[in-house]
């Protein structure tokens, strides 16, 4: 949220950034952009929509504060009126609230939340909308999601206050934007090429294609090579199925968090993939592959590579002897003493060389003199011979 201030208001300028999922986006838009034309003509706020072919989209509001609110109240009317539409032929006896998302800076999200969560306990009941605020970032972004419901009033006045936490705490760093990800796309593999299906087109992965070659090296399965057209990647082949052990403890690394993982490596691969519930007593987990040759494969080869990234590194007893004796602290005290040894040695040797050619000029009484010469002669001696 972006902002300059003025006299007695918010502020000059406000940004206010909501996420929102692709249905409601289309009601917002309405037919041929009549809705969202209207909202800024009467308004006088910006309103940008994010990429359309996401499931998730980004609606941004920006300009003065009035101007703002004024779309804002538009946008909370819409989707009241839809779930009014919605109720029309629907047996609920109760209305659900309206609800929405708006995306903020994590790093501001303390200041909002306050501490042993005051802060957030007052909005609620001040304004009698329901505010949780998410756990998590939004992914590959530093913003997180506030989650709003209630009467359009209440939401209204919600939001309102929580612009003015965010204007008194500023941001820390450097924000890094949520931006929605388009929604997965089919994945075909043709004469050895990967390709992603939108629409009627194939759009061409150089990066899946290197990935399922990968794969095919390392590939149990015989395949042949075909000149079939697009056919999908399971109408060419005949469906198999091939089975996998995973350690339980490393099992989290394949589901990924919320089944991201598992869901990304089925989507890629075009295989079903199925986890079987923990055995009492086993410390493994049985992981059944169905598909053709080509997507058990690819499967297999994810999954493969997701568990030795998480695996620890290697540790230093499983070094070899020789590793393990150049590294222990035997070996290292052994050639730092002798090392020091040598240095003293060296020292004394150039202290006794210098004794003998420049004792002379010293006031030493003769016989002291020859006798100290003769002594570091014998000790010279000896040392040159040890």
């Amino acid at each position: 949220m972006d902002s300059g201030v003025i006299e007695g208001g918010l502020n000059v300028t406000l940004t206010i950034r909501l996420l929102m999922h692709g249905k409601e986006v289309g009601s917002i838009i309405g037919k041929k952009g009549e809705s969202v034309k209207k909202m800024r003509e009467e308004s006088g706020a910006r309103i940008n929509i994010s990429e359309g072919n996401c499931p998730e989209r980004i609606i941004t509001l920006a300009g003065p504060t009035t101007a703002i609110f004024k779309a804002f109240s538009m946008i909370i009317e819409k989707l009241e009126e839809d779930i009014s539409s919605s109720m029309t032929n629907s047996t609920a006896t109760s209305k659900p609230p309206v609800t929405l998302r708006i995306v903020v800076p994590a790093s501001q999200c303390g200041s909002l939340i306050g501490k042993g969560g005051c802060k957030i306990k007052e909005i609620r009941e001040s304004t009698g909308a329901q505010v949780q605020v998410a756990g998590d970032m939004l992914p590959n972004s530093t913003e997180r999601a506030i989650t709003i419901a209630g009467t359009p009033q209440s939401i209204i006045e919600c939001v309102k206050q929580i612009c003015v936490v965010m204007l008194e705490s500023p941001p820390k760093g450097v924000t890094i934007p949520y931006r929605p990800k388009p929604s997965g796309s089919p994945v075909i593999f043709a004469g050895g090429q990967a390709y992603a299906v939108q629409g009627q087109h194939a759009i061409p992965q150089p990066d899946l294609t290197k990935l399922h070659q990968l794969a095919m090296q390392q590939s149990p399965f015989p395949i042949a090579p075909s000149n079939q057209g697009f056919t999908g990647i399971d109408a060419s082949a005949q469906t198999s199925s091939h089975e996998m052990t995973i350690p339980n403890d490393l099992i989290g690394c394949i589901i990924g968090r919320q089944g991201a993982k598992i869901n990304e490596i089925r989507q890629m691969s075009g295989a079903q993939i199925k986890i079987a519930n923990p055995v009492d007593g086993s410390t493994d987990r049985q992981v059944t592959i169905t598909g053709s040759p080509a997507s058990i494969s690819l499967a297999e080869y994810l999954i493969n590579a997701s568990v030795e990234s998480s695996k620890p590194p290697p540790s230093s007893s499983s070094l070899n002897p020789e590793q393990t004796s150049l590294c222990s602290p035997s070996t290292l005290y052994y050639y730092y003493y002798h090392h020091h040894l040598l240095c003293c040695y060296l020292l004394l040797l150039f202290l006794l060389l210098l004794f003998l050619l420049c004792g002379a000029p010293l006031s030493l009484h003769p016989t002291v003199l020859v006798g100290s010469r003769a002594a570091s002669l014998l000790l010279l001696l000896f040392l040159l011979l040890y």
